[in-house]
């Protein structure tokens, strides 16, 4: 009977609902008006343990984030009691310097989101009509005067006007980079090559190499074409002979040589 009455009698406790753990510990140091920089560990504590002691939630998710705090809370108050530790500078490291860095950003986000809040609050204040004007002011434009527009302008003044204009854009122009050409890349099919002058000299037996080199299109060519060539020399399948040191070299190929096909590396 006793214990009915008793049940009757309790007074119920409305606890504030925190968005986790952070704003608790945000709430119980402005409930105390305690320094966030120098947080009483002890008291903090207590005061946090009993809150998540009357918390009655079924949500295991936020119940271990607060339990997980509680268990940084018991941590920092032990390490408290240590001697305190010294970081590499040789200065004496706080247990609570982590916790208040924390603390501190949360505190900014919050206050962040108030501020987003009020101006959400007040943009669904401000109203805005479309525009409603007849269609005779919607049309209208204003006439221009083309004499008041024109003033004391002349031809010659527009003329010279035009020569200046075109005047500074010429001095923009680089004299030397102006005149620059585009730079391409030749692609020359080596074996190609090799077999056009191969058959060159078997057609030809004996011939001028300057013939040989006017034939070509392109410098690449050119340089191509002295490389088969060379390479020719080398493995005895032609003979040259020239007269006088600037007169044209010919070129005669040689019956009795070996008819292998000229090997060169690639040439870009």
């Amino acid at each position: 009977m006793d214990s009915e009455k008793g049940k009757r009698m309790a007074i119920p406790v409305k606890l504030e609902v925190f968005e986790g753990p952070l704003d608790l510990l945000l709430h119980l140091i402005d409930k105390n008006k305690v320094d966030i920089y120098d947080i009483p560990i002890v008291e903090i504590t207590e005061q946090y343990l009993e809150y998540i002691q009357q918390m009655e939630t079924e949500d295991m998710n936020v119940m271990s984030e607060f339990l997980v705090m509680a268990a940084t809370l018991i941590d920092i108050k032990c390490r408290m009691l240590l001697p305190k530790e010294v970081n590499e500078e040789g200065e004496e490291e706080d247990p609570r310097a982590e916790l208040v860095e924390k603390l501190l950003e949360y505190k900014m986000c919050k206050y962040m989101s108030y501020e987003l809040r009020d101006r959400m609050v007040d943009a669904e204040r401000s109203l805005y009509k479309s525009p409603t004007l007849p269609p005779e002011v919607a049309d209208y434009r204003q006439p221009v005067d083309y004499e008041e527009l024109i003033g004391d302008m002349t031809l010659n003044k527009l003329h010279e006007i035009f020569r200046q204009m075109m005047k500074r854009q010429e001095d923009k122009i680089d004299p030397v980079r102006s005149t620059f050409g585009k730079i391409e890349k030749d692609e020359i099919d080596l074996d190609l090559k090799t077999t056009y002058v191969e058959a060159y000299v078997r057609s030809h037996k004996k011939f001028s190499f300057r013939k040989l080199l006017e034939k070509q299109h392109s410098k690449m060519e050119v340089i191509v074409t002295f490389l088969v060539i060379l390479e020719m020399i080398k493995t005895g399948r032609i003979g040259i002979e020239q007269e006088d040191t600037f007169s044209d070299i010919i070129i005669t190929a040689k019956e009795t040589a070996d008819n292998g096909p000229v090997q060169l590396t690639s040439v870009s």
